[in-house]
């Protein structure tokens, strides 16, 4: 346990460090990515939670209760903005995607990474990260994707929920997206009120004009 506690307190003093030391770096000025169509994506009935999920509560109960915030609607600012691109950015330039396969022998367990991790870690991360940060967890969601492409693969992002909408965070690209504008289908995600609960996305999900559906 004194292992596990050094861990954790070793992982904030660094991403604490790392937080300090990172620099914006936007595609596009703050007002106008806030300028973007506001459009929630449609949730649909209660799903069963990912193994790796109960797995990682099992052994993290206080990253897993229902936070006293859980529900509060976050007001998006320029410096709100600022902190997802900071944070996006120090995680996925610390830490090397490497397979649970390679790390654990087995094919899924879900951790906080120190400078390994998939896709699942990566995102715990951010989340742990931008919760330190007072950011309400019923605005982190972890989310579960399709990707596209004829081997259709499974991956994990992170969904941030404020009054502009649902941003992405992605391992994969150090952009901010909304969801409907990136390119994949979405599977499930944990719910607003309780991130033990899980929840499918609806068949049929609403898209501005401008962000045909992809197929």
């Amino acid at each position: 346990m004194a292992g596990n506690r050094n861990a954790k307190q070793r992982l904030t003093t660094l991403a604490a460090a790392g937080l300090a030391a990172a620099c914006l770096s936007m595609a596009l000025p703050a007002h106008a990515f806030l300028a973007r169509p506001t459009l929630f994506a449609a949730i649909g009935a209660a799903t069963k939670a990912p193994s790796g999920w109960q797995q990682f509560c099992a052994e993290n109960a206080e990253d897993c209760r229902p936070g006293a915030d859980q529900a509060r609607d976050v007001v998006l600012t320029p410096e709100l903005l600022q902190q997802l691109y900071e944070t996006n950015k120090y995680v996925n330039d610390r830490v090397a995607w490497t397979s649970d396969d390679a790390l654990y022998g087995k094919a899924e367990r879900w951790t906080l990474p120190l400078d390994r991790g998939d896709c699942e870690d990566i995102v715990l991360l951010k989340r742990k990260m931008l919760a330190k940060l007072g950011w309400p967890q019923g605005s982190l969601l972890i989310t579960t994707v399709e990707e596209p492409g004829p081997a259709k693969g499974r991956h994990a992002v992170l969904t941030v929920r404020s009054d502009r909408g649902e941003m992405i965070l992605d391992n994969q690209t150090p952009e901010i997206l909304f969801w409907y504008e990136t390119k994949y289908r979405y599977l499930s995600r944990q719910s607003a009120t309780d991130p033990n609960v899980w929840v499918a996305f609806g068949a049929e999900q609403p898209r501005p004009p401008a962000f045909p559906v992809e197929r």
